[in-house]
């Protein structure tokens, strides 16, 4: 997530009053009702919906869900339904010390990426300004995701990579993918130049080269280049880059929308259904505004026993654009690619006689 539609774009206020907003009505406040024409196969969430940029990894049989603000906000489920606030509520009471040098004015974190490697849960955020690419990607490390345990304790490992002025790329919004090898790989970027991809060291989750310049997955044409919240994921042979195009954090006037490609390497290059590249602008729809819920984006998915969830956020019209995470299952077709239903959605099963559970 990074605000702002250009790399000379002025910083908004709206993303921190959204966010002050959401945390202040507390959990009591975030009732979903079970209707919703925009996406009828969305989970009915409770309790403590409200976040932005959402991940959910799972420990221990339960559910845990990181997102962007103060500490990087932090809420367990027991049914991916139900959520309420987990331990103190946050991954870190105090920020770690060198985000505030290496990042002046740094304070709430961004688009929490959580991935268990080298026997640990790792903990990847963004540390950034509003409108600007002097950015860092940070690392904590953990022995258990659970709050109440005794062995529960996040690590700080420091910044895994930067970005200066005069970089090309935005060091944010990370998320890690393992490639057929088992290899760890970091995706990220905002505007720009793009998404950007490197490879990870299994074993301490930093750069396996660091100081390589990056590899270029996805940018827009345009000279907005409106294009943040990479995310791959391996399936069946194939890697499917996820991404968010156009803009976020203007509560429900957003125009954020979800869309994807796929490739035969992680590496890319990544193509959508009509053969067109993402490093072209390319990028099959996949979950856009709907009647309630505006401006979807900045997604993970979640594979839980077999069963894919596409995790996300959009601006609830219910609740004066706040924003709210988002859960619905992801669907496959015959061709291999993937899918959502409802209004807004780029295909549906109505439409498509080859879609399959």
């Amino acid at each position: 997530m990074r605000v702002g539609s250009s790399p000379a774009a002025r910083p908004r206020p709206s993303m921190p009053l959204l966010l002050l907003i959401a945390l202040l009505a507390g959990p009591g406040a975030a009732a979903e009702s079970a209707a919703d024409p925009d996406a009828p196969d969305a989970l009915a969430l409770t309790g403590a919906t409200m976040a932005h940029d959402p991940t959910i990894a799972e420990c221990g049989g339960k559910f845990y869900r990181f997102s962007s603000g103060p500490g990087i906000q932090l809420a367990v489920s027991g049914d991916l339904a139900a959520w309420a606030s987990a331990g103190p509520g946050r991954v870190f009471e105090r920020s770690p010390k060198w985000t505030a040098s290496d990042v002046p004015g740094s304070t709430d974190f961004w688009a929490p990426e959580v991935v268990r490697l080298g026997g640990r849960y790792r903990i990847y955020y963004s540390v950034s300004t509003f409108g600007s690419n002097v950015s860092a990607i940070g690392l904590a490390s953990n022995a258990t995701l659970d709050p109440s345990s005794p062995d529960y304790a996040w690590i700080d490992e420091g910044p895994v990579i930067e970005s200066l002025r005069s970089d090309d790329f935005n060091a944010i919004d990370p998320a890690v993918a393992f490639d057929a090898a088992g290899d760890p790989w970091l995706a990220f970027g905002s505007f720009w130049t793009g998404l950007k991809l490197e490879k990870l060291d299994g074993a301490t989750g930093k750069l396996a080269e660091p100081g390589s310049r990056p590899l270029a997955i996805a940018r827009r044409t345009d000279s907005i280049n409106a294009i943040e919240g990479a995310y791959i994921l391996p399936k069946d042979g194939k890697y499917y880059l996820f991404a968010s195009y156009d803009s976020c954090c203007k509560g429900l006037l957003s125009s954020y929308n979800m869309r994807v490609g796929r490739s035969d390497s992680i590496a890319g290059p990544y193509l959508d259904r009509d053969g067109a590249s993402m490093l072209e602008g390319g990028g099959t729809p996949l979950r856009a505004s709907g009647a309630r819920f505006k401006g979807p984006g900045h997604n993970s998915v979640l594979v839980s026993k077999g069963t894919y969830f596409l995790v996300y956020h959009a601006y609830d019209v219910q609740l004066a654009g706040m924003p709210r995470c988002r859960i619905e299952p992801l669907k496959w077709d015959e061709e291999g690619w993937p899918f959502v239903t409802g209004t807004g959605a780029g295909k549906t099963v109505a439409s498509d006689a080859k879609a399959r559970e």
